[in-house]
């Protein structure tokens, strides 16, 4: 928001039951939205499994509009993360 910097907490649920689904909340713009086919072919193409089961990513704070693909990166690494990917991840 123009020269304050607001930050946003990525948090990843992997390993859900029901079906394979991802779902993102806490105000993504559309861009933001679009982030699961940029993130899937990025972690893919660097040699990793993409997660097999329904993922919840939430976005917090959930009253700062999320915008643009800034967020590509951080959902990445926590979902590897969630998925016990990353040493030293916490």
């Amino acid at each position: 928001m123009g020269v304050d910097a607001h930050p946003v907490q990525v948090e990843v649920n992997t390993g859900e039951a029901g079906e394979l689904k991802f779902i993102l909340v806490g105000l993504p713009d559309a861009a933001v939205k679009e982030s699961q086919d940029r993130v899937f072919s990025a972690m893919t193409n660097s040699g990793f499994r993409t997660p097999a089961t329904r993922t919840t990513i939430n976005l917090a704070s959930s009253g700062l509009r999320k915008e643009g693909p800034a967020y590509d990166l951080p959902i990445a690494l926590a979902i590897l993360a969630s998925m016990k990917k990353c040493e030293d991840a916490e």
